[in-house]
This record gives structure tokens, sequence and C-alpha cells, in this order.
């Protein structure tokens, strides 16, 4: 009509998320013609261009979200974990249901007068591209390289001086009380459980920057072997047992667990490692720590666990962060452990300590936003920040959890009267 006044695109935007959503949305949208609508006095929407929009019709879903996130054609002004909770709280109250045809057909017409229809955009290149048939070892090593080669730089500039990089155990709500603190207190708890003793033989399966190398070598006297798939880690634990003078009790390799052929050690720790071994080959993995441990010796698995129905890491999560995740209930793991014959003598779960980390790295990122841009990009400085402020919004929901479970492989008298194990005994 001749004369009309255009609607302003903020509008016609919360209208459709509306029609979409089933409810308005929860925060304030701004658009790329500068308008505005929506509740005010907390976080905006900021759909940049078309091309947000673009992607959310290719990809209805969190993947959509996070390309338009990652790519800087959707944003968030204001705090981005507060922004998430709102949505999921609409999760949360079933208020979403799934548009009916008419209404999908409504919003096919709305968008493209918009001029949103068109080709599908490219993915941001932070997105990993594996290749070839899943938790084959050549593809766990480009998986591993995909989140953990990113740079030492980075993730020292991220992480606590140790390196650490699984849920801290955070004993105290002094302000002075920092993650550098609680990472040291999940090392000590860690090795108490393990009950080590100077002179004993332990395994790091997955040992990162070598956070627990390094600390069951220097404070407890242990004799440590390290392996990663990770050949960055593998220089920079190399160099820290070099600089700290412990070439007598710790080695660090470039190794896949499957690939282990030592005597049995007395004890094991693997932390945050069995998420990334699979759903198909996590009963070998079981059985691998199980033939690593001698007789009486011990296993500490720190491992992240969630619902039966969904275990994986989500479409964001293995797309940018952890390509061909997995986890489960905690008590899969457990069972999964004991059938490959180790006995569980502990499980402690560590969900709240992770609210806390999540929230500990992501405040680093933004008092180092400017240096992490300009050592790794601004795209790969999104996904952090969408990683941690959704982990630290999925652990404090309890949609996912993280447990220490603490493992024997027990002994029997066998006939010789020799220890023998309890799969030996009834071979």
């Amino acid at each position: 009509m001749i004369g009309a006044v255009p609607v302003p695109v903020a509008d016609t935007l919360a209208e459709l998320a509306t029609r979409a959503l089933g409810a308005p949305p929860p925060i304030r949208l701004r658009a790329w013609d500068g308008s505005e609508s929506g509740p005010a006095g907390g976080p905006v929407g900021i759909v940049r261009s078309r091309r947000a929009l673009r992607r959310l019709l290719w990809d209805p879903n969190e993947l959509g979200l996070a390309r338009a996130y990652v790519s800087g054609d959707l944003d968030v002004e204001g705090d981005l974990a507060e922004a998430l909770g709102r949505f999921w709280e609409l999760t949360r109250a079933a208020r979403i249901s799934r548009p009916s045809p008419v209404v999908l057909l409504s919003m096919a017409g709305t968008a493209l007068r918009l001029g949103v229809v068109g080709p599908r955009p490219a993915a941001p290149p932070e997105e990993a591209r594996l290749t070839g048939r899943r938790h084959t070892r050549s593809r766990d090593r480009a998986a591993i390289a995909h989140h953990y080669d990113l740079s030492n730089d980075f993730y020292e500039r991220v992480l606590d001086p140790r390196m650490a990089y699984s849920c801290g155990y955070w004993t105290s709500t002094d302000p002075g009380y920092s993650v550098e603190d609680a990472q040291r207190d999940k090392l000590d708890l860690v090795c108490a459980k393990l009950g080590l003793r100077p002179g004993m033989r332990m395994l790091d399966v997955g040992c990162g920057w070598g956070s627990l190398t390094i600390h069951a070598a220097q404070h407890y006297g242990v004799n440590v072997t390290g392996i990663t798939l990770s050949e960055q880690q593998r220089r920079f634990v190399q160099d820290r047992i070099d600089r700290e003078g412990l070439g007598d009790l710790a080695e660090v390799r470039l190794q896949d667990y499957r690939e282990l052929a030592d005597p049995p050690f007395d004890a094991i720790g693997t932390l945050e490692m069995g998420e990334h071994v699979g759903a198909e080959n996590y009963p070998v993995y079981a059985s691998i720590l199980f033939r690593m441990l001698r007789p009486e010796g011990r296993l500490l698995l720190q491992q992240m666990s969630r619902g039966a129905v969904e275990q994986g890491g989500g479409s964001f999560i293995e797309s940018y962060i952890a390509p061909d995740m997995n986890m489960r209930p905690v008590g899969q793991t457990v069972d999964l452990l004991e059938r490959a014959g180790l006995e569980v003598r502990d499980v402690e779960a560590l969900r709240e300590h992770y609210v806390h980390t999540c929230r500990a790295w992501a405040s680093t990122i933004e008092s180092r936003w400017a240096e992490l841009v300009s050592l790794a990009g601004e795209r790969t400085a999104r996904v952090w920040r969408l990683y941690l402020a959704g982990s630290a919004l999925a652990f404090e929901e309890n949609r996912i959890g993280v447990h220490q479970v603490l493992a024997v492989r027990p002994t029997v008298e066998g006939r010789s009267g020799m220890p023998r194990t309890r799969v030996e005994a009834w071979a």
C-alpha cells in the first residue's frame, strides 16, 4: 500500500519467534535495521543480518543457533548465560510446541518477505570435519587434535598454572579461593583416593597438559607414565618434566590407550578421558584399565555423565569442542567397569563443582578477551564463550553430571595359594 509505514524488523522477528516457540521470546530482540522489540531490562539478542535467520531456517536447532553465534551473525548483549537460561526455562516449562502446518506456511511467507530465504550459508571454519569410521585410532587422533591442539598458549591463558582441564574440587566459599586452589584440591583428592605412596607406579590415561602426572610425581613421589594423543600436549608435558627436574619419576608418551603393553601399574588415574572413547569402544577401554592394574591396584576415573536418552555431547559440543563425544548415565559406566572385572568401591558426584569451574574459566575468557582473540581469532573465542556459558548452565540444571568412580582390581585365593584375579579364577 502506498504510504504505508514499514513494520520494524524486530517486531516481525518477535512475531516469528512467538509462532515458532509457542510463547513470546524471553529476551529483547534487536534487528539489523536498529529496531527493538520484547522485554527490557535483561539480555538483548542481536540479529545482525538476514544470514542469521537463514542459518536457523536451514538448521532450526542448537547447531543453527551455534553457527549463527560463532559466525557473529547473531550476538547477545548482556549476560549470555542468562539469555540461554531463559530459553531453557521455556523448555522446562514445556511451553514450546511444534508449529502447525498453517503456522509453518505463514512463517515461510514472513521469511520470504524479510529476504531470509536463500542458499545454505557455509558453516564456520572452526567446525570439526572428521572423516572415516568413528573411534578408529586415526579418527580419534584427529578428534583430539581438533580440540587440544588449538594452541598451548591459548590454554595457558584460560586454565590455572597447573593446566588442569577438568572439574575442580571447590572446598571453600572464601572469595580468595580460586580455580587454582580448586584444581590443587582436586588433584590431592585423586591422589588420596588412589592411596599413592613413594615408589608406586601410576598410569595417567589421557594426561592432558600433565597436571595429575606432575602433581603425583612431585608431591607423592610416584613413578608416573602419562599418555596423550595430542602432540602439543606431549611436548608441553615433557617441557614441564624437564623444567621441574622430574625425569627420574615421570614420562609422557604420544600413545593410544589401545597400544598399552606395560606391566601392570599400582594405580591408574584417568580424568575426563572416558567421554572421548565412544560407546562402542568403552568395553575395550574398561578391559584395558583392568588389565593395566595389578591385583589390589586402584583406579580413579573422573567422567561426565548424562541421561540415557541423549548420550552424546549435543550438536554444538560435538561440532565445535569434542567431536564424537559420548556421555552415559553413571550407572552404565559402573556396570561396564564391573563387567570388565573391576570392583567399584565409591562414586562421588561433583556436578556443582563443575558449575564453579566453568564460571571461573568463563570469567578468565572475558577478562582476557582481546588477548585470546589476537591468539586464536574472534570466532574461536566466541566458541569458547558459548561453550562455557552453556556448560555451566547444563551442570547447574543437572542436564550433565560429573562423577569420580573409585574401583579396585580384586584378588581371590587360587589353588596355588597366590593371589589371582576374579576373572582368572573363573577361567
